[in-house]
C-alpha cells in the first residue's frame, strides 16, 4: 500500500512542468484526483494529504506551483464551510428543542395550579394538625400566591432562551446543593446511629460510609462549579465541613451542631445571590417592555401576537405538553397492573387515559394541537403514498390539519367537554374523534381525487401509480362506510352522528363518482377514438354527487332545526345549524344553479349557430383551433371560425367569447327584436382589437 502511494504521489514529478495556465489546471485536477486516491488508500484526512503534498511539490520543483495551493485552498475553504453549515444546523436543532422543552414544565404547573382547588385545600388543613401553624391561618396571603404561580409560570412560559437556560442551571444548582446537605445529614445519622468516635481506618464499616459520603460530595461539588462556570468550589462546599470534622476526631455531637451551621451558610449564601440579582426580573420586565411597545408601533399588535407564536412554537409546545401528559396517565395504569388487559381494556384506556387529559383548558389545546399534527401526518402520508417526494416540493396542502383540531375544539367547547365526569367525557370524546376521522378522511378524498383523475387523464401506464391511486380510493370507499356502520350498531342516533354518518355516506358516494370517471378515462386511453359527449357523462357523473350531497345537507339541517325546536335549544347548536345551512346548502345550491345555467345557455349557443357544410370543410381545410383535431363536422361563429361543436360548448362553459378573436357570443334569446343568429359584441379586455373586429363583423 506504501509503495501504491509513493507511485501516485510521484507521478506529477515525472512529467514535465507545465508551461501553460491549462498545463496547471489540468495538472492541478490530475491532483485533486489523486487527493482523493490517496484519502481512501491510507485512510487518512484530507489535511495530512495537503500537507504531505505541498511539501512534497517544495521538494521537487523548490517552489510551490499556483495552481495546486489554490486548489488545496478552495478545498480547504469548501470543506469548512460545509462543516460550518452542519455545525449551524445542528445547533438550530438543538436550540429548537431546548426552546420547547424548557417551556413544558411551566404549561405543567398552569395545569397543576388550575386543577389545584384552594378553599377545599385549606378546610383539609383546618380538619388536620396544621390548622395552628401561623403559616396557614393567612388564607388570603395564600390565594394571592395562588396567583402569584401564575404569574411566574406566564413569565417562565415567556422568558427568552438565554435567560431561560440561566435559570434552569440556577435551578439545578440549588438541587444539587440541596443534595449535598442530604448526604451530610444522611452520613452524620449513620454516625450517630453507630457511635464510633474513633479513627475511621481502624473501623471498616466506619471508613466505607466515609468514603462514600466524600465521593458524593465532591461529584455535587464538581457539578455545581461546572454548572456555574467558576473555578471557585469552595463556594460549594460548605456541606463538606462534617466530613472534615469527622476527619479531625470532633466529637459527634459537635459534627451534629457544624452541620446545621453548613446548611445556615449554605442559605446565607442563596440569600446574598438572590439579593445581589434582585433587581434582575425588574430590568428585564423593564427592556421586554421597551421591546414590546417598539414592536407594537412599529408593526401592530397582529405581528407582535404572530412573532410570539412562532417564537414560542406554540403548536408543538402544547403537543409536547399533551403528550407528556397521556404517557404519564398510560405509565401510572401499567405501573398498577400486573395483568395483561383485553382488546376492549385497552381501548376503554385509550379512551379514558384522552378523557383524563382533557380535564383543563391547557389539556384541552394539547389535545386540540395534537390532532392537527396527526391529522397533518395522516395527510402528509396520504400525498406521499400518492406521488413520492413530489409531494413535498412546492406543495400548500401541507398546510392542512388545524381545520380537523379548530373542530374539536368548537365541538368540546360546544359540549362542555370539561366540565364532564370521566366517564361521560370518554363517552363524549368518542363520538367527537369519529367527526374528526370523518373530516380526515374527506381532505384525504380532497388530496386524491384531482390525483386520481390527472392520473387516469394522463395515460401514464405506470401500474404502481395506478395500484396506488386505486387502493387508496378502494380504502376512502370502504372505511366511512364500515365506520357509519359501527356507529349505527353501537351508538343512538342523535345530531352529531347523524353529520358522521352522512359525511361517511358521502364520502363513499364522492368516491364511487371519482372512480367512475377514472374507469371512463381508461377506457378512452384504449379505444383508438375518443368517447363522444365525455365532458357531458362526467357532468351528470358529478351533478348527481352533487345532488345527493345537497340532498344529504339538507336533511342534516331539517334534522338539526327539529331537535333545536322541540328539543334543548343552544346558541352554539343553532350557530352550527346556521353555518351548515349557508355554506353546505344556500351556496352550493347557487354554485349548482349557476352550473346548470351555464350549460344550459351554452347548448343554446351551439344549436343556434349554423353547421358547415362538407364544401365549406373542404375549402377551409384547418383543423379545430382547440383540440387539434381534423373536422369531419363543425360550427361556425359569428367571426368565421370554426371549431368542433363539442370543443366550442366546452369553452362556453367557461366564458362566451370566440377563442381565437375574444369577441362575444351572446344568444338571440337574451336581446329583443333580434332574430335567431348570434349577436357579435366586441371583448372589454380586447379594446386594442375593436376596429379589427368590426371590419370582421361587416365582412361576415
Amino acid at each position: 500500500m506504501v509503495l501504491i502511494t509513493n507511485c501516485l504521489l510521484f507521478l506529477p514529478s515525472l512529467s514535465p512542468p507545465p508551461t501553460t495556465y491549462q498545463g496547471l489546471c489540468r495538472d492541478g485536477l490530475q491532483t485533486q484526483c489523486l487527493a482523493s486516491s490517496m484519502c481512501l488508500l491510507n485512510c487518512v484526512s484530507r489535511e495530512e494529504f495537503d500537507e504531505h503534498l505541498m511539501n512534497t511539490l517544495k521538494a521537487d520543483y523548490g517552489n510551490f506551483r499556483p495552481c495546486l495551493i489554490l486548489k488545496i485552498q478552495e478545498n480547504e475553504i469548501v470543506f469548512s464551510k460545509k462543516k460550518t453549515k452542519q455545525n449551524m444546523a445542528a445547533k438550530e436543532k438543538l436550540e429548537a428543542v431546548l426552546n420547547v422543552a424548557l417551556r413544558v414544565p411551566s404549561i405543567m404547573l398552569l395545569d397543576v395550579l388550575y386543577r389545584w382547588d384552594v378553599s377545599s385545600f385549606f378546610q383539609q388543613i383546618q380538619r388536620s394538625s396544621l390548622s395552628n401553624n401561623p403559616l396557614f391561618q393567612y388564607k388570603y396571603l395564600a390565594l394571592n400566591m395562588h396567583y402569584v404561580g401564575y404569574i411566574l409560570s406566564v413569565v417562565l412560559l415567556t422568558l427568552p432562551r438565554q435567560h431561560l437556560v440561566q435559570l434552569y442551571l440556577y435551578f439545578l444548582t440549588a438541587l444539587l446543593l440541596y443534595a449535598g446537605h442530604q448526604i451530610s445529614r444522611d452520613y452524620v445519622r449513620s454516625e450517630l446511629e453507630f457511635a464510633y468516635e474513633g479513627p475511621m481506618y481502624l473501623e471498616p464499616l466506619s471508613m466505607n460510609r466515609f468514603t462514600t459520603a466524600l465521593i458524593g460530595q465532591l461529584v455535587v461539588c464538581t457539578l455545581c462549579s461546572c454548572v456555574m462556570k467558576t473555578k471557585q468550589i469552595w463556594l460549594f462546599s460548605a456541606h463538606m465541613l462534617p466530613l472534615l470534622a469527622r476527619l479531625c476526631l470532633v466529637p459527634l455531637e459537635t459534627i451534629v451542631i457544624i452541620n446545621k451551621f453548613a446548611m445556615i451558610f449554605t442559605g446565607l449564601e442563596v440569600l446574598y445571590f438572590l439579593g445581589s440579582n434582585l433587581l434582575v426580573p425588574y430590568n428585564l420586565a423593564k427592556s421586554a417592555y421597551r421591546e414590546l411597545v417598539q414592536v407594537v408601533e412599529v408593526y401592530g399588535l397582529l405581528a407582535l401576537g404572530m412573532s410570539l407564536w412562532n417564537q414560542l412554537v406554540v403548536p408543538v409546545l402544547f403537543m409536547v405538553f399533551w403528550l407528556v401528559l397521556f404517557a404519564l396517565q398510560i405509565y401510572s395504569y401499567f405501573s398498577t397492573r400486573d395483568q395483561p388487559a383485553s382488546r376492549e381494556r385497552l381501548l376503554f384506556l385509550f379512551l379514558t387515559s384522552i378523557a383524563e387529559c382533557c380535564s383543563t383548558p391547557y389539556s384541552l389545546l394539547g389535545l386540540v394541537f395534537t390532532v392537527s399534527f396527526v391529522a397533518l401526518g395522516v395527510l402528509t402520508l396520504c400525498k406521499f403514498y400518492l406521488q413520492g417526494y413530489r409531494a413535498f416540493m412546492n406543495d400548500p396542502a401541507m398546510n392542512r390539519g388545524m381545520t380537523e383540531g379548530v373542530t374539536l375544539l368548537i365541538l368540546a367547547v360546544q359540549t362542555g367537554l370539561i366540565e364532564l365526569q370521566v366517564v361521560h367525557r370518554a363517552f363524549l370524546l368518542s363520538i367527537i374523534l369519529f367527526i374528526v376521522v370523518a373530516s380526515i378522511l374527506q381532505s384525504m378524498l380532497e388530496i386524491a381525487d384531482p390525483i386520481v383523475l390527472a392520473l387516469g387523464a394522463s395515460r401514464d401506464k405506470s401500474l404502481w401509480k395506478h395500484f396506488r391511486a386505486v387502493s387508496l380510493c378502494l380504502f376512502l370507499l370502504v372505511f366511512p362506510a364500515y365506520m357509519a356502520y359501527m356507529i349505527c350498531q353501537f351508538f343512538h342516533m342523535d345530531f352529531w352522528l347523524l353529520i358522521i354518518i352522512s359525511s361517511s355516506i358521502l364520502t363513499s358516494l364522492q368516491v364511487l363518482g371519482t372512480l367512475f370517471i377514472y374507469v371512463l378515462f381508461m377506457v378512452e386511453e384504449f379505444r383508438k377514438e375518443p368517447v363522444e359527449n365525455m365532458d357531458d357523462v362526467i357532468y351528470y357523473v358529478n351533478g348527481t354527487y352533487r345532488l345527493l350531497e345537497f340532498l344529504v345537507a339538507l336533511c342534516v339541517v331539517a334534522y338539526g332545526v327539529s331537535e333545536t325546536i322541540f328539543g334543548e335549544w343552544t346558541v352554539m347548536g343553532s350557530m352550527i345549524i346556521f353555518i351548515h345551512s349557508y355554506y353546505n346548502v344556500w351556496l352550493r345550491a347557487q354554485l349548482g344553479w349557476k352550473s346548470f345555467l351555464l350549460r344550459r345557455d351554452a347548448v343554446n349557443k351551439i344549436k343556434s349557430l349554423p353547421i358547415a357544410t362538407k364544401e365549406q370543410l373542404e375549402k377551409h381545410n384547418d383543423i379545430c383551433a382547440i383540440c387539434y383535431q381534423d373536422m369531419k363536422s363543425a360550427v361556425i361563429t359569428p367571426c368565421s371560425h370554426f371549431f368542433h361543436a363539442g370543443c366550442l360548448k366546452k369553452w362556453l362553459y367557461v366564458q362566451e367569447t370566440c377563442p381565437l378573436c375574444h369577441c362575444h357570443l351572446k344568444n338571440s334569446s337574451q336581446l329583443p327584436g333580434l332574430g335567431t343568429e348570434p349577436v357579435l359584441q366586441p371583448h372589454a379586455g380586447a379594446e386594442q382589437n375593436v376596429m379589427l373586429q368590426e371590419e370582421v363583423c361587416e365582412e361576415n
